[in-house]
C-alpha cells in the first residue's frame, strides 16, 4: 500500500511538471492584483501588460490599459521590455508602505494580438 501511495504521488508531480511553468503559479489580471493586493501577497503569480518606467527616482512597472499597475524587479532584468506588451511570473508581495511589487523569475515579449 505505501508502494502504491508513493507511485500515485510520483505520477500527480511529473503530470504538473508536464503541464508547463511552475504549478505554484497563478494567472492574474493586473485587475486583481491592484484590487485586491493583500490576496496576493506572497504568491507567485503570472501577469501581462506593458512595461514603463520613471526615472527619478528609477522604477519600473507594468500596466494594463485601465492603469493598473505593479512595479517590477530587478530593474536590469526588465530595463530591456520597457514599452513593449510582456507576460511576467515572479512572486508578488504588496506592503502599504511600499506598494505592489513583482520579483521576476521570467519576462516573454507578447505580440500586438495576444
Amino acid at each position: 500500500m505505501a508502494n502504491r501511495k508513493k507511485g500515485c504521488i510520483l505520477l500527480m508531480a511529473l503530470a504538473l511538471a508536464g503541464c508547463g511553468g511552475d504549478p505554484r503559479s497563478s494567472e492574474v489580471t493586473l485587475a486583481v492584483l491592484a484590487g485586491n493586493a493583500e490576496a496576493h501577497d506572497g504568491s507567485r503569480v503570472v501577469t501581462e501588460g506593458v512595461v514603463r518606467h520613471f526615472e527619478e527616482p528609477l522604477h519600473y512597472w507594468i500596466e494594463d490599459e485601465d492603469l493598473n499597475r505593479v512595479e517590477l524587479f530587478p530593474h536590469d532584468a526588465i530595463a530591456p521590455y520597457l514599452g513593449e506588451r510582456v507576460r511576467v511570473e515572479g512572486q508578488f508581495a504588496f506592503s502599504r508602505e511600499e506598494g505592489r511589487r513583482l520579483t521576476l523569475d521570467s519576462v516573454e515579449t507578447l505580440d500586438a494580438g495576444d
